[in-house]
Parts: structure tokens; C-alpha cells; sequence
């Protein structure tokens, strides 16, 4: 019998059109960890007025970012999963998504007809209720035996392979500003003891004192508030308009919680808040790609997932 990995990310809708996208958002926005309303209240909120109006403009924006290879996010996680198979060949290595296909509990429960114990692994470098829980609970109603990673934003060799990341994008230009823009959660959220906007702060402020770039031109912030209730702040597109209204034109942005490129970096970073930046003054707007493919990342993923299985539970 072997060990297994499964590596688990968000997932994407199967394809851009219409009505593959609403029956992805229902799955996603109907979890009980992302939408904390009760459902007999979110329910017709959500099928009356949410899916209608929210339904066209994600597919809008999924048909920018959509490649040959399909979904950005369903891509670079195969990429990852490939790398991680040749670097542990003697594991099964298999991936799945939160929501969408590959289904976490299928995907479980066919890997432990050839494994002993499985390692979990989601692609989340902070844990929060509304990403990591659900990936925890699916992966617990498996039944079969597993181990969990619920974290990695506090290993050292993540945050070196991050900021060897950033570095050379800070090396060849003369930035006024670098932000870290993480995804953002409501803050009640973090009221009810989630530890997100902590490790958020713990990822920036243990990866600055590997940055040859001065600490107080870094900033964190926050991005993709979803719905009326409070997110946390700052808002990253806010911090970049005034930014430039303090006449920082030149600002490089690193996205840590986002390992893959998907909507939110592609669309929301690289079209809106780009757009946003440019039409408010802003004259340098870049941003670092998550780490996709690197082989750095993989390495780190394979090492992670050999000391958990070494763990004593």
C-alpha cells in the first residue's frame, strides 16, 4: 500500500458559460463556512437575487481569463500535482477541488483502495473558516483514514521561496509602495476567534526581514469583499487610489494567498484594479504571480506532505 497526497484548491466553474458558472456559485455560496446566514434566510437571497445579477458578469469575466487549457486555477493546480508526482513517485498523488470536479470525498475514497493513510493538503497558506474548514469537513466525511495540513504560512521555507519571489521584481524597478494583498474574510469572522487576518499579518511581517526593500513602504491589504456586511481592511483597490493621490504612481503587489493564478489575480488585480490604478493617475502598476508551477513550491509542497506523513497523531 502506498502514501497518499491530495492537493486541494478552490476550484472553477467547468466552463465560462453561463449556466456552468451559476451552478458553481450556488455550490460555492450555499456552504455554510463562506455564508454563515441561516439558510432559510440566505436561500432566497441567493437564488432571487445573488445567481441572477452575479451569474452573467462572473461569466464574463471567467471568458477573460479562460486559456486553452481551461480554468487558469484547475491548470496550474494540475501543474503542481505533476511536479509533486515526480518528486515522490512512489505516492498516489491525486487533487481535487472544494467545489466542482475532482470531488474531495470521491477522490478520498478511491485513493484509500491503494493507500494506507492519505495526507490533505489544501492550497491555502492561511487557514480560514471560509477555505480551509470546508476542505476539512468534506474531507473528514470521506471516512477513510487521513492527515491534515491546516497551514503553511509559518514554515520558513515557504516564506523564503516567497520572497525570493519578490525580490527581483523589487530589484528591477524603483517601487513607492509594496502591498501585500490578501483575500479578504468578514470580520465577524475574525470576531468568532478565526485565525486568518493573524497569520495574514504574521505571513507579510516574517517575509520583510528577507526583502531588501525598506519596511515602511509595506503595506497589507485586502481584496474581494463580497456582499454589504464588513470585510477586512484596508480594500486594496482604496489603498491604491490614495496612494496615487499621495503621489506614489509605482506600486508592486504580491498576492500570498492566492498559490495559483485565478479570477482574482488575473481579473480582478491585473484588468479591474489595474484599470482602477491608471484611470486614478497611477503609473507602474505590477503585480507578482503567485507561484504556479515553481519548482521551489512543489519541492516545499512534497517535503510539507513527507513530515506530516512522519507525524504521530
Amino acid at each position: 500500500m502506498k502514501n497518499g497526497l491530495l492537493l486541494v484548491n478552490l476550484g472553477s466553474p467547468a466552463s465560462p458559460n453561463s449556466e456552468d458558472v451559476k451552478s458553481y456559485l450556488k455550490e460555492f455560496l450555499s456552504d455554510t463556512n463562506v455564508i454563515e446566514m441561516p439558510k432559510a434566510v440566505w436561500q432566497p437571497i441567493l437564488n432571487g437575487i445573488i445567481l441572477p445579477t452575479r451569474t452573467w458578469r462572473s461569466s464574463t469575466f471567467y471568458k477573460h481569463i479562460w486559456t486553452k487549457a481551461g480554468s487558469p486555477l484547475i491548470a496550474y493546480t494540475k501543474m503542481i500535482r505533476d511536479n509533486i508526482r515526480q518528486l515522490l513517485p512512489n505516492w498516489n498523488v491525486q487533487m481535487a477541488m472544494t467545489y466542482g470536479q475532482p470531488d474531495i470525498v470521491e477522490t478520498l475514497k478511491l485513493m484509500a483502495q491503494k493507500c494506507d493513510k492519505i495526507v490533505v493538503l489544501p492550497l491555502f497558506p492561511q487557514y480560514t473558516q471560509s477555505s480551509s474548514q470546508s476542505i476539512i469537513d468534506q474531507a473528514e466525511a470521506a471516512n477513510v483514514p487521513i492527515k491534515i495540513i491546516k497551514h503553511f504560512y509559518d514554515q520558513p521555507e515557504y516564506i523564503k521561496i516567497l520572497a525570493e519571489t519578490i525580490q527581483p521584481y523589487l530589484d528591477a524597478n524603483d517601487y513607492d509602495e509594496l502591498i501585500f494583498s490578501y483575500h479578504s474574510i468578514p470580520t465577524a469572522m475574525v470576531k468568532h476567534g478565526d485565525p486568518y487576518q493573524e497569520q495574514c499579518v504574521e505571513t507579510t511581517a516574517q517575509t520583510i526581514k528577507l526583502l531588501n526593500f525598506p519596511s515602511e513602504k509595506i503595506k497589507t491589504a485586502y481584496q474581494s469583499k463580497f456582499g454589504p456586511m464588513p470585510w477586512l481592511k484596508p480594500y486594496l483597490k482604496n489603498e491604491l487610489n490614495q496612494l496615487v493621490a499621495m503621489g506614489k504612481r509605482n506600486v508592486l503587489i504580491v498576492t500570498p494567498s492566492f498559490v495559483v493564478d485565478c479570477l482574482e489575480t488575473l481579473e480582478e488585480d491585473n484588468v479591474q484594479n489595474y484599470q482602477s490604478f491608471k484611470a486614478s493617475g497611477g503609473d507602474n502598476f505590477k503585480l507578482v504571480p503567485p507561484m504556479n508551477d515553481n519548482p521551489d513550491f512543489s519541492q516545499f509542497l512534497a517535503d510539507l506532505a513527507q513530515s506530516r506523513m512522519n507525524e504521530a497523531d
